[in-house]
């Protein structure tokens, strides 16, 4: 029987991801008024629109333990997913950003 003073880590850890989250989530809207246009903007709200769809897929993390593993599979794979879309899409953003304030 499980004690309900021990400690659920795995759960501890998606709380603390979750707290992160929302603070990009502030974070990319309150520097989205400051982007400009262009690529650059384009490319900003593509990363918000990332940012919020990881904020939901953080917040179902605590109710992970209740899915069926190929549904968790399938979850996983997304996520990784998505994660490379959004490093593609942040990497590329710093390059341009880069490369207007070279020239």
């Amino acid at each position: 029987m499980q004690s309900i003073f021990s400690l659920d880590i795995p759960l501890i850890i998606s709380f603390a991801a979750i707290l992160v989250m929302i603070f990009c989530l502030i974070q990319v809207y309150t520097l989205k008024a400051k982007i400009p246009g262009g690529v650059i903007g384009k490319r900003w709200n593509f990363l918000v629109m990332l940012v919020m769809m990881f904020s939901v897929g953080y917040l179902a993390t605590p109710f992970f333990g209740a899915l069926p593993a190929e549904l968790m599979r399938f979850i996983a794979a997304l996520i990784f997913f998505f994660g490379a879309i959004y490093v593609l899409i942040t990497v590329k953003l710093i390059y341009h950003i880069i490369q207007e304030l070279t020239e």
